[in-house]
């Protein structure tokens, strides 16, 4: 009999995990109030993408929680360098604690794209931000470029957290 192949080769999806962590020097209700914007949330992606605001979280905060959890907010496009659509986003909360939300969404290349995100008090002047993305590509092979693909936009956004916070009003960095 001939050795059963790796879930990967046969073609079998698995849902993968991609983790980043990073600690701020703000306070932890400070940063949550900012990553939970669509502001804070396009100014972490610059420059590399733009995403538009999907109609359900328009004018609004994933802060505000029960109002926008558990029904669909709609497709959020991701643009490479702010013009060329290479991604879309179908959004929907699943929950949003006191800071903390979980998103499930599924996208053009990933069946399936989870994430949680929660930002962690340290002390009353630091706090972790902590994302855990879960995905499931559409085409198996695809699996280890979403990592990696998935890990450096996490770590770019991460570095645009810190570099938010060493501006002394922590207003959006330059581009």
């Amino acid at each position: 009999m001939l050795p059963r192949l790796p879930a990967s080769v046969r073609g079998v999806v698995v849902p993968l995990v991609v983790e980043r962590r990073v600690v701020l020097p703000r306070p932890a209700a400070q940063v949550w109030a900012r990553v939970t914007t669509p502001e804070g949330i396009a100014d972490e992606l610059r420059p590399v993408l733009v995403m538009t605001v999907p109609p359900g979280l328009r004018g609004r905060s994933i802060a505000e929680g029960d109002a926008l959890v558990g029904r669909p907010l709609g497709r959020a496009w991701l643009l490479l360098l702010g013009v060329l659509p290479v991604e879309y986003d179908a959004m929907t909360l699943v929950s949003v604690g006191a800071r903390s939300f979980h998103e499930r969404s599924t996208m053009l290349s990933l069946r399936r794209w989870e994430h949680e995100r929660s930002v962690v008090e340290v002390d009353a002047a630091r706090c972790e931000v902590v994302d855990r993305l879960t995905l499931e590509p559409r085409w198996a092979p695809l699996g280890a470029v979403a990592c990696r693909v998935v890990g450096a936009l996490f770590s770019h956004r991460h570095r645009r957290l810190v570099r938010w916070t060493d501006q002394p009003t922590g207003q959006p960095v330059g581009h």
